[in-house]
């Protein structure tokens, strides 16, 4: 676990340093920084991930790299819909809410079109990988 935390840590060193940019497997890709509060703990968590805007709205994808669980931030963002989103250089505040049905699908479609990492995780796993939308509030 210590693994993921620090290749995290150096994430989000990278994007804060450069404006949001960073280089290795997510060079080129939208990312974002997604505080949570812990479901356990209370605490703040950060986690980078891709995200993309579709139809005016941001959305983020539980896949795990293809793992049949969820990662720790889904879990924390189900308990506390209430996150903050760092994109480039502005951070805002945000309720996250999980996408279901025809909506999700197709969501989940255009990121695996214009990400085929996305369709590689979805074949992966038997679960339905969880889209979520990240809606500003003001």
């Amino acid at each position: 676990m210590s693994d993921v935390r620090d290749w995290n840590a150096k994430v989000i060193e990278e994007f804060r340093a450069n404006e949001g940019r960073v280089g290795g497997p997510f060079q080129g890709a939208p990312i974002l920084l997604l505080h949570t509060t812990g479901a356990r703990t209370g605490n703040e968590r950060v986690n980078p991930m891709m995200y993309l805007d579709l139809d005016g709205r941001r959305y983020v994808f539980d896949s795990k790299g293809g793992s049949d669980v969820d990662p720790d931030w889904y879990r924390n963002l189900v308990a506390h819909p209430e996150v903050e989103v760092e994109v480039d250089t502005e951070t805002y505040p945000a309720t996250a809410t999980p996408i279901s049905g025809l909506d999700r699908d197709r969501i989940y479609a255009e990121q695996a079109r214009r990400f085929p990492g996305f369709a590689e995780y979805r074949q992966k796993t038997s679960r339905v990988i969880p889209v979520v939308e990240l809606a500003r509030r003001s």
